[in-house]
């Protein structure tokens, strides 16, 4: 048997390929090779949700090469990632060379594996299945919704809001729970409440702990029983020239079992409290660890695959786990039977595993010297949490002790480790650690009839908090709480809230910009049956259903489709969205309003368009123009620099008369001519993101550029006239040729002249 593999990454592809040996041929597809064109149409509801789909210019050299490998073999295998998107883009593989034909007399076959191993990429090799076309119509309904939501919002928004934005089914949802919280927040009365916290010492011992007054005069201190700073202050002298006697001691031991293994959205939460690291990031960290690294002289995948909402472990991972528990630690450590985690979710996929290491013999110790820094402590957080699952429980000795003092009962509680278990190894983290470190401290040993000095009595002022902005682990506990979106979606949701400016970070907290309220006010006041938590929980659930063949996908479109399309046509007939003012118009009377504009809030007349008087807002008038001694090349005026959307620009002062526009810095040129015109250069400029690339200084009438920077050294290979040098994590730096059907490329070491 011949056989064309076909897999996601370059990296895969060359460990899969090490393990198969000959007869295989392992390639890459990079993805997706196939998506919606970007334009109106790709989906269309007229012809019962038809979808039109366009091969990715940058996937033809993929599809080529696999449909030219394809000729020396007689089947082909589809060894994509083992969720809904890693089986839509077999079956996009499938499809692409069918209609090529290159699949005639062909066999076609899909296999699955959780982790890069040997063991598992030959086991899996030896029982092939078909493509799950239930998985592969999940994932196109997906797509579609997505696609309809984004490609219908989106125009909307910039027609009533301002250009730029965008809307998404699952990010707009995401963004109004943190408007609401930032809503809540700014609404909440704080309310005041006094306590009386005393720090006492056992008569004749110099330890010391701390009480708390819960009792007066026979009744229990609610939490606004004290709400006046006098009568605390005079509470606090009377306990603390007051004897106190321990009355009574309730202690009471208490099992606490491990977390399960990782799955995907516990993961980014833990990762995001211990080690700070953004869901994005996370992920990008797992992407490497399961790809794997070179060990020992071969290339192992580090974890099992990070997409996941399984907390189930296989079989061998709990032998050997269970084995390295007990060569490593007391017998008390491991318990007598393997412990089984039950996931929650009904759509979960128990065939998967839970993220854990590969081989728990690989330690964190032993991986440090080969693995960058984030990477391995996301590593060792996976390694921990994984061996831990499987230890005993730890024991905790609760303690709570009450004191009487006359008419006053003080308060300790406090708690002891009484058997560490699994607790040696890892503890999960917390949003709130305070409240976990105060849970957890230590009394000192008392009896029943102890005598207890009160060494300092304190009238403490407190004041109602509101709940507190979301942090990245936060949220995503929430949008899993509802069931919105999916473990593998929330890296990119988070992300494309900041990237569009909707959010901002403080304190590693989100806080919504004006923009991003404005966008949720807007979608909130007219889409008020879809952008919420509900619906779109309900969505997930009809995708699941369709992906368990419970369901078909164009009925779910239908069902989504009315109802939305009729709130469009009336969100468009609407005014566009303005906040209400006691000013009015200098020229007309009638009232002026707060609009968004393309550079922020501006007070605008309501008689628009019969007058159209606007102004700045107050504190964000627009900056008066700097000026320079440079002229206008077209009208000799003096150039000045202005604020534009994307920062700062030379502008002319005769404008509008004279539109003439220049960078505030000039181009660097890199001297290397530009093969496509052959009459301009390379010059070096910086897109509106900041991103620098190379475009031809003639343009507009040559419109050629490059991403990496041209170097002037011709191509040893096919001859061009020059290479461009390109920087990954994964390579380094490199020097790669960008013409047409050449491969070449090299590594340049580190200091090396380019």
């Amino acid at each position: 048997m011949s056989a064309v593999v076909v897999v996601e990454s370059p990296a895969k592809a060359k460990t899969i390929e090490k393990y198969l040996g000959k007869g295989y041929r392992v390639l890459a597809s990079y993805g997706h090779v196939r998506a919606f064109p970007k334009r109106d149409g790709s989906v269309d509801p007229e012809r019962d949700f038809a979808l039109q789909y366009t091969l990715l210019e940058d996937k033809k050299k993929r599809i080529d090469a696999i449909e030219k490998a394809l000729k020396k073999a007689d089947t082909l295998i589809l060894a994509s990632d083992l969720d809904r998107e890693g089986e839509a883009i077999a079956w996009h593989v499938v499809e692409v060379l069918r209609e090529r034909g290159a699949l005639e007399g062909k066999r076609v076959q899909r296999i699955t594996f959780n982790e890069i191993t040997p063991r598992a990429i030959r086991e899996a090799i030896a029982h092939p299945t078909d493509i799950n076309m239930r998985l592969v119509d999940a994932q196109q309904a997906r797509s579609a919704l997505d696609y309809l939501v984004g490609f219908t919002l989106s125009p909307l928004l910039w027609r009533k809001i301002r250009t730029g934005l965008s809307a998404g089914r699952v990010q707009s949802v995401a963004l109004r729970l943190i408007c609401e919280r930032e809503q809540h927040i700014r609404e909440f009365k704080p309310r005041e409440y006094w306590t009386i916290d005393a720090e006492c010492v056992p008569a004749g011992r110099s330890s010391r702990f701390a009480a708390r007054l819960s009792a007066l005069n026979g009744k229990t201190l609610g939490k606004f029983a004290l709400s006046d700073g006098v009568s605390a202050k005079t509470l606090a002298r009377k306990v603390a020239d007051t004897p106190f006697q321990v009355s009574d001691i309730q202690k009471k031991q208490v099992r606490q079992q491990p977390a399960p293994p990782f799955i995907t959205s516990t993961l980014q939460m833990e990762a995001a409290r211990k080690l700070g690291f953004t869901a994005r990031k996370t992920m990008q960290l797992a992407q490497q660890l399961y790809e794997g690294i070179d060990l020992d002289g071969d290339r192992v995948g580090l974890i099992t695959y990070m997409r996941t909402d399984s907390v189930s472990l296989s079989e061998d991972a709990l032998s050997e786990m269970r084995e390295y528990i007990a060569a490593h630690f007391e017998a008390a450590f491991l318990p007598a039977r393997a412990r089984r985690f039950k996931t929650k979710s009904k759509s979960a996929q128990e065939a998967h595993e839970a993220i854990r290491p590969t081989a728990i013999a690989r330690t964190p110790d032993r991986l440090r010297p080969m693995l960058e820094r984030d990477a391995w402590r996301l590593y060792e957080l996976i390694w921990k949490r994984a061996l831990a699952s499987q230890m005993a429980p730890a024991l905790l000795d609760q303690m709570r002790v009450d004191m009487q003092g006359e008419d006053m009962i003080l308060r300790a509680t406090g708690s002891s480790l009484a058997f560490a278990g699994y607790r040696i190894l890892y503890t999960e983290g917390s949003d709130e650690p305070e409240q976990a470190t105060e849970q957890e401290r230590m009394l000192p040993p008392l009896r029943v009839g102890d005598a207890v000095e009160v060494q300092r009595a304190e009238a403490s002022q407190h004041f109602t908090e509101p709940k507190p902005r979301f942090t990245e682990a936060s949220l995503v506990k929430e949008l899993e709480r509802h069931g919105i979106g999916r473990p593998s979606t929330y890296a990119s949701i988070l992300n494309v809230l900041r990237e569009r400016k909707y959010v901002t970070m403080e304190k590693k907290r989100f806080v919504p910009t004006d923009v991003g309220e404005w966008v949720n006010r807007f979608l909130t006041e007219h889409f008020q049956n879809i952008i919420n938590t509900g619906f779109t929980a309900q969505i997930e659930d009809g995708l699941d259903a369709v992906a368990r063949g419970e369901q078909q996908w164009k009925p779910l479109l239908r069902d989504f489709w009315a109802p939305f399309k009729a709130d469009v046509d009336e969100a468009m007939r609407a005014e566009r969205p303005a906040e209400q003012t006691e000013e009015t118009c200098p020229e007309c009377g009638k009232p002026m309003v707060i609009k968004l504009g393309r550079y922020g809030k501006f007070l605008a007349c309501t008689g628009y368009p019969a007058c159209k008087v606007t102004r700045p807002l107050a504190g964000e008038e627009a900056q008066e123009p700097e000026t320079t001694d440079q002229t206008c090349e077209k009208c000799g005026a003096p150039m000045v620099i202005k604020h534009g959307r994307y920062g700062k620009f030379l502008g002319c002062s005769a404008y509008p008369k004279c539109k003439n526009i220049q960078p505030l810095e000039k181009p660097k040129d890199t001297g290397i001519p530009c093969p496509a015109c052959g009459k301009g250069t390379f010059l070096e400029k910086k897109s509106r993101r900041g991103k620098v690339f190379y475009s031809c200084s003639t343009y507009p009438k040559c419109d050629n550029a490059l991403w990496n920077k041209p170097v002037a050294r011709p191509c040893p290979q096919c001859g061009a006239p020059f290479v461009t040098e390109k920087t990954t994590k994964r390579h380094g730096t490199e020097h790669v040729c960008v013409a047409e059907g050449c491969d070449w490329r090299e590594r340049v070491e580190a200091g090396e002249p380019a």
